[in-house]
Order: C-alpha cells, then sequence, then structure tokens
C-alpha cells in the first residue's frame, strides 16, 4: 500500500530563519504521532538550514523548492543539488507552475533537474498540470501526457519508483478553485494508466501521485479518500500550523 505524503509548499513566505522555526515549533507536537504519513516541509532557501535544525529527530523532512541540474559553476543566483544535500535536505520540488510559467521552464529542463536529483540521492516531487483554457477545450489529457512524455524520458524503472508526481491543476493554485475530488481521481487515474505503460503496472502501483491545488482543511478528507490520490502538495494552507495539521490529519484518517 502507498503510504501518503503531504508536502508544505511555503514558496516566498515565513523567509526569515525565525519565522520558519517558530512555525515548525508550533506544527510539530501537533503531528509528531503520525508514523503513516510522509510529511515535508520546503522553506524557502534561506530557512532551510534553521529548519533542519528544528527538524533533526522529528517525523518531518525537509525538501528544496527548486535547484540545478549542475552539480557546481558559475550560476549565478542558482543552487546546486549537492549543496541541499550537505545541509539536510531529502526532497526537492521540480517543474512548479510558477516555476514553468514564471521563469520559463521547460520539460527538458525539468527532466535534467529531475536526473540529475535522482544521481545525487535527493527524491523529486515533480509537479505536471494544466491551464484553465486547457482544461475547457478539453485538453487536459494532451497536455498532461505531453509533458510526462518530456519530464519524464529516459527514466529507468528504479528511478520513476524514486520519484513523487504532483498533479497540480494550475487553474486550481493560488485561485481558491479545486477540482472535485472525482476530476482530480480522473486525472491521477490517467496519469497512473500512461506510467503502467511506460513501465508496467507493478511500478506504476507504487508511485505516489499527490494532489495540489488550493487544497484545504475542508476539502483535504475528500481528496485524500479516492484511491489514486496519495496525498497532497499544499501551499497557502501549509503556511499555518493549525490547518497545516489538519490536512496532515485527513491523510492520516484516509489511509486507516
Amino acid at each position: 500500500m502507498r503510504i501518503p505524503i503531504v508536502g508544505g509548499n511555503w514558496k516566498m513566505n515565513r523567509g526569515t530563519p525565525e519565522q520558519s522555526k517558530e512555525m515548525l515549533k508550533e506544527l510539530i507536537p501537533l503531528i509528531n504521532h503520525i508514523i503513516n504519513v510522509e510529511i515535508v516541509i520546503a522553506p524557502p532557501f534561506t530557512s532551510l538550514i534553521g529548519a533542519y535544525e528544528i527538524l533533526k529527530g522529528t517525523n518531518i523532512k525537509l525538501s528544496a523548492q527548486n535547484m540545478y541540474f549542475e552539480e557546481k559553476g558559475a550560476f549565478t543566483g542558482e543552487i546546486s543539488p549537492n549543496f541541499l544535500k550537505e545541509i539536510g535536505a531529502e526532497y526537492v520540488i521540480l517543474g512548479h507552475s510558477e516555476r514553468r510559467n514564471i521563469f520559463n521552464e521547460s520539460d527538458d529542463l525539468i527532466n535534467k533537474k529531475l536526473k540529475k536529483a535522482l544521481n545525487i540521492g535527493l527524491k523529486p516531487i515533480v509537479c505536471i498540470g494544466e491551464h484553465l483554457e486547457e482544461r475547457e477545450a478539453g485538453k487536459t489529457k494532451e497536455i498532461i501526457k505531453y509533458q510526462m512524455d518530456r519530464t519524464f524520458k529516459d527514466l529507468k524503472k528504479d528511478q520513476i519508483i524514486q520519484t513523487v508526481i504532483a498533479y497540480e491543476p494550475i487553474w486550481a493554485i493560488g485561485t481558491g478553485k479545486t477540482a472535485t475530488p472525482e476530476q482530480a481521481e480522473e486525472i491521477h487515474v490517467f496519469i497512473r494508466g500512461i506510467l503502467s505503460q511506460k513501465f508496467d503496472q507493478e511500478t506504476a502501483d507504487l508511485i505516489r501521485i499527490q494532489y495540489g491545488g488550493s487544497i484545504k482543511p475542508d476539502n483535504a478528507e475528500d481528496l485524500f479518500g479516492k484511491k489514486n490520490i496519495d496525498g497532497g502538495l499544499v501551499g497557502g494552507a501549509s503556511l499555518q500550523a493549525n490547518s497545516l495539521a489538519h490536512i496532515i490529519k485527513a491523510a492520516e484518517k484516509t489511509f486507516n
């Protein structure tokens, strides 16, 4: 059975080490008893070291929000995956819609980052998803297939098993709109079907697929209750300890 994974992506919020530490000190006692949900927090780069100090010995794992595909060199403003490992990060988010849309990251670039992360032992959370106009035009599955073909190009079976996929419909990120549980489940089933074609059904059944897109305490349980939704990548609702704890507990409840 797939263990659900709930990630809190703080984006460019709670940027000072002290702000991050305060939030984590609030969160830890609320969820430190939970063992059947993998919990991951992705603070801004400036807070990674401070967050690691607080999270050592807890059931919460540390993630970066991005990385570059080179380990070192003249790449001003970029972050080496080696640096992330050295300061305690276990996960890295790749291909978030904001990286794709604001910073024009392509599927090919994300593929390079993904392979590098896997090669050095970082666990990637890879985001895919469609725009509102693409959904309204009936192109959701076409877009998802296109992104997956390029983003996961040339991955081996043992690599894809280590990868978490986050289905994040772009029209539902930060908008307050959320895919219905049925809409989300339909695309999760479709993604798992593509994985079974690329690899095999056994492999596809092992891969965790999160939902992301305005997850809140009041809709998390319904989303996580679907068979193919293995937790969530949470944005705004992860910035408050009580809110995120509620979502994590919803994942625990549906897993049981």
